[in-house]
């Protein structure tokens, strides 16, 4: 090999190292904050203590293999399977209601009539810049009759102040929070589609007399549908992982149990239990039930479209 070859050699080998070592640090957070506590979770919940004799002294208690013992307590524990009710019934609060006004803000910030469409998108978003426990707490003060300016503002007017705490406004009062910060992150999402839809279309739209309304439901609405799917998928995630808003609100109210949802069932186990085992395993099928609903619904929003792009 002559000298002039040996640098060109080495300069391809550099070249074609490259996106490894671009990719090098993606790759070690990945392992680091994700790959691993994901198989030690799976390592504990396969796990268990036995405890010998009284339990006391460094050879009292010893983690010893467990099967699928977690699991099974886990799917057959009452405390859980309440949880997960609960929570279904949250979402089917937060989830339409959260994507339609999302939809609704995008439409009409969309339109090129409506004036100070800037500081509209502005002021829907900010709330999902909120932290979501500084927003339940926020509105844990605004829940409280005791210092809720709303209680005082109904019975200055003579009207009776409802107790957002109780029964089932507790469900709205939950999925209010949801909702005020979620919202902006949706609409800023479906408002980014409608703006890349084509200038063709619209004029299109408008030529032939649709109306606002018209353009929207006919042309916009089914134009972003990949957008509204992808929302739908996170919302659907974020319903079935709440555990800010109940967590937040619980010392105010005697009505949110600790283990009112699935996540706050694993939280007690872990940290006020000691049961780590336990809660590993539960976190698995909370885990599990989230992928596999995630998963059945993008196989049906794919089956979906590509039977409307054969259609046409």
């Amino acid at each position: 090999m002559s000298a002039p070859d040996r640098p060109r050699r080495r300069r391809g080998a550099s070249v074609r190292s490259a996106p490894y070592g671009f990719l090098a640090p993606t790759a070690v957070l990945f392992l680091l904050f994700f790959a691993l506590p994901i198989g030690y979770a799976l390592y504990l919940s396969v796990r268990k203590v036995q405890i010998k004799g009284l339990g006391l002294g460094p050879d009292g208690r010893e983690e010893v293999w467990a099967g699928l013992a977690n699991y099974r307590g886990a799917l057959t524990d009452s405390e859980l399977l309440d949880g997960a009710l609960r929570v279904l019934g949250y979402g089917a609060i937060v989830v339409p209601v959260m994507l339609g006004l999302a939809l609704f803000f995008a439409l009409l910030l969309d339109d090129e009539q409506v004036r100070g469409r800037r500081f509209g998108r502005l002021t829907i978003f900010l709330p999902y810049a909120v932290p979501g426990v500084i927003a339940a707490l926020l509105w844990g003060f605004l829940y409280l009759p005791s210092v809720s300016p709303v209680t005082d503002a109904l019975e200055t007017l003579g009207l009776p102040a409802p107790d957002f705490l109780t029964g089932p406004a507790l469900y709205g009062s939950l999925a209010n929070i949801a909702i005020w910060g979620g919202t902006g992150f949706n609409m800023i999402v479906i408002y980014t589609a409608l703006r890349a839809l084509p200038v063709e279309v619209r004029e299109a739209a408008r030529l032939d007399g649709c109306t606002p309304l018209q353009t929207a439901l006919r042309v916009k609405i089914p134009m972003v549908l990949p957008s509204l799917v992808l929302t739908f998928f996170f919302s659907i995630i974020a319903t079935l992982q709440v555990f800010n808003e109940p967590t937040t609100l619980r010392p105010l109210t005697n009505n949110l149990s600790t283990t009112w949802s699935p996540l706050m069932k694993v939280y007690q186990d872990a940290f006020t239990g000691g049961d780590i085992h336990s809660a590993a395993a539960t976190a698995v099928v909370i885990a599990l039930v989230t992928l596999v609903l995630s998963f059945g619904f993008l196989r049906l929003a794919t089956a979906r479209t590509r039977r409307e792009e054969n259609a046409r």
